[in-house]
Order: structure tokens, then C-alpha cells, then sequence
């Protein structure tokens, strides 16, 4: 496990890192209610909109390593693509499975009303791996890291809006909530509203198999163009 533990060593070294792995998590914990939307506690319905901008950033690091060769000399080294991929993503995961412990179990401690912490640590779990998937195939199809970070974060804000994380989802247009079911930050938004409202269970499942099968679909494109 050489390159997860180098993977997440390095993923703390940017000081940038610091501020999305460690600060924005922790002050989501403490963002206030609102009386008519969301809601969730603020911090926790902008919580998704950060695990993407984490997810890019950390995978951005891969997009960095093909940058400075370091993939042409794993090459040539006795560790083949598909283990340092994997490694990698495994330390993402890992790092990104602590912040969501950490934004629950604080929330809790703190008071926040959370309705379902466990189920809601679920959903942002899948949703943190859906983040990594997306994240990984869209570094993809770039060959510089700052230009996939910069066009990325319109893109999530984009989503956030469309998906119903930044403004209420009944106010956008119809048609607009149609194609906004192809969009995985609608599935979160649906997932948070499950948890809020309650509903039945079968609901809650299908959401997170959703998330499910956009990582799997995600994380097969960008592994075969990394890996290729």
C-alpha cells in the first residue's frame, strides 16, 4: 500500500488542500438553520456542493503526476497502471469518508437537526464516491490541472443549481426539472429531502443505487482513458 499512503500524504501537503479537506468541513458544521429553506441546516445542503470540489482536487493529483511523467515512470516500475490508480483512489475515498464522519458526528455533537445522521452519513458517502468517479473522468479528458480545476467549477456550480443544492428546486422551470433527473446532485438533493420528510425505504435505496451506478459508469471511463 505504498501509493495510498504516499496518495494521502501528499493529498494534505497544498495548503489549498487544507482549507477544502479540513476548514470548509468543519465551518459547514457550524452554518444555521434557515426558517423555509433548506431544509437541512445550511452546511449540510451545501455539504454536497463541497464533496465535488474535493473530489476534483484530489483527483486533480493524478492530472498533476501525468503532467510531471510520474505515470510513464510507474511504468517501468514493478506496479502496474491499475494498482497506482486504484491505491489513489482508494486514499480519496478514505479521506473523503472521514470528512463525512467528521460533518455528521460533529453536526450531532453540535446540535444540528440531522433527522437521520446514519442514513444521511450513507448518502453523502455514495455521493463522495459518485464526486471521485465524476472528478476522475473529467481530469480525463485534460491534459493541465489548473484549466480541468477552473472549468470544473463552473460546471459544479452549474450542477449544484440545476440539481436543486443552491436554490429550491421547486422554483426552477419544468423543463429544466426533467433534465435535471440525468444530474447526480439531483439524486442528493432527492436524497435529502427523503431524509427530511421520510418516506419509504425502497425510495431511499433506489436514490443511492442511483449514485451507484453513476460511479460505476464514471469510474470505468476514466479508467480506461487514464489506464490507456
Amino acid at each position: 500500500m505504498t501509493v495510498y499512503t504516499f496518495a494521502l500524504k501528499r493529498s494534505f501537503r497544498d495548503k489549498t488542500n487544507l482549507l477544502f479537506l479540513m476548514f470548509f468541513p468543519i465551518a459547514a458544521i457550524f452554518l444555521p438553520s434557515q426558517a423555509y429553506w433548506p431544509s437541512m441546516p445550511l452546511g449540510y445542503q451545501y455539504f454536497g456542493v463541497l464533496i465535488l470540489f474535493v473530489a476534483i482536487r484530489l483527483t486533480g493529483l493524478l492530472l498533476e503526476d501525468r503532467q510531471k511523467g510520474v505515470v510513464k515512470r510507474v511504468a517501468a516500475a514493478p506496479i502496474s497502471h491499475f494498482r497506482y490508480l486504484l491505491e489513489n483512489l482508494l486514499a480519496f475515498a478514505t479521506i473523503m469518508l472521514g470528512q463525512c464522519v467528521v460533518v455528521i458526528v460533529g453536526g450531532v455533537l453540535y446540535g444540528q437537526e440531522l433527522y437521520q445522521p446514519f442514513l444521511l452519513f450513507i448518502l453523502y458517502l455514495a455521493f463522495s464516491v459518485t464526486a471521485i468517479a465524476l472528478a476522475l473522468a473529467w481530469n480525463s479528458f485534460y491534459r493541465s490541472r489548473e484549466s480541468s480545476f477552473l472549468i470544473f467549477m463552473s460546471v459544479i456550480i452549474l450542477i449544484s443549481l440545476l440539481g436543486g443544492l443552491l436554490v429550491p428546486y421547486e422554483m426552477l422551470p419544468e423543463w429544466i426539472q426533467k433534465l435535471s433527473v440525468v444530474l447526480p446532485t439531483y439524486w442528493l438533493y432527492k436524497g435529502i429531502e427523503w431524509i427530511v420528510h421520510g418516506g419509504d425505504a425502497i425510495d431511499f435505496i433506489f436514490i443511492n443505487s442511483v449514485l451507484c451506478v453513476y460511479s460505476l459508469l464514471l469510474l470505468i471511463v476514466g479508467s480506461i482513458r487514464r489506464i490507456g
